[in-house]
């Protein structure tokens, strides 16, 4: 079954009743909400004027949903995750931590040339030529030394939007469609951590990032592949609304759909949360030494 993305921006009181999440507005002309806490996967809470109950808090940790915070500017900010999502947490956790350096520079070699031939997929949709990532992507060595993927991204970025804007600068903080990236990543790191906890691994370390302020490194490198998914997603939104700028709820609740995307993984199809826990094991059998291979996905 696939959790669902819950997003709250007006102010209500969240608890629970009855084993479910009860959503309450101040505003009796908005219907009181309940949902199965154990069909939540993300709850974003996008106002000030939210306040949620520590029960309820524990309550979706529990059942390994992940809970994301805003900003005054309305981007995610903070994220929490279930501490205990896996039984063999502890076995897990050593295996990861005990991963020699040729392995996860291989990993990272895999990554990288998914993430370059998926980059390159969604380039060839919008009729942009990509006989140069192709070469890039064949030419990743183990622990991409060479740095292809920034060569693959200069060009990635130089062309994705060129129809809608003349010079596209890829920035958290440049213009738009900026807003739209930030957002989509926010929401598919938040699931990404949260698949990576329940099969066991330690989101903080990293096969590849390295940053002590960041909690989150495994997710950063897992997500990379996956990203060409959100681009196509706010290439469609640019498309579908004149006004795609400002990050509205309409445009929200269309990067919401992100943990229901179709992908492909080995010519098999399903939801990208599903997919999801199938990139995770396959990372956790090569740290256990039983497969080599990451199963990522393909664009198509």
């Amino acid at each position: 079954m696939i959790k669902k993305t819950i997003y709250i921006g007006t102010p209500a009181y969240l608890h629970t009743e009855k084993q479910q999440l009860l959503i309450e507005y101040p505003d009796e002309e908005k219907a009181d909400i309940r949902r199965a806490i154990e069909d939540i996967g993300v709850l974003i809470l996008d106002h000030y004027q939210i306040t949620i109950s520590h029960t309820l808090i524990s309550r979706l940790l529990s059942n390994n949903a992940a809970i994301i915070t805003t900003d005054d500017r309305h981007m995610p900010q903070g994220l929490m995750l279930n501490l205990e999502g896996n039984q063999v947490q502890h076995e897990r956790f050593m295996q990861q931590i005990s991963a020699s350096q040729p392995l996860k520079k291989n990993l990272w070699q895999q990554t990288i040339k998914a993430k370059i031939n998926n980059q390159a997929a969604l380039l060839a949709k919008q009729g942009i030529p990509i006989e140069q990532m192709k070469l890039w992507s064949s030419k990743v060595r183990v622990g991409d030394p060479d740095n292809y993927e920034g060569r693959a991204a200069a060009y990635y970025w130089r062309n994705l939007f060129e129809k809608e804007i003349e010079r596209f600068t890829r920035g958290r903080y440049d213009a738009e469609p900026n807003n739209l990236l930030n957002y989509g990543y926010a929401i598919l790191r938040a699931v990404v951590a949260r698949i990576l906890v329940a099969s066991g691994l330690l989101p903080t370390l990293g096969i590849h990032h390295r940053n002590k302020y960041n909690a989150y490194c495994l997710a950063d490198d897992i997500m990379e592949p996956y990203r060409p998914y959100v681009d196509e997603l706010v290439l469609d939104i640019m498309e579908e609304f004149d006004d795609w700028h400002l990050l509205s709820k309409e445009i929200k609740a269309e990067l919401l759909v992100i943990p229901a995307m179709d992908i492909t993984i080995d010519g098999k199809g399903s939801p990208l949360m599903v997919g999801l826990r199938r990139t995770t094991a396959s990372l956790f059998r090569c740290f256990e030494g039983t497969t080599r291979k990451v199963l990522y996905p393909t664009l198509e």
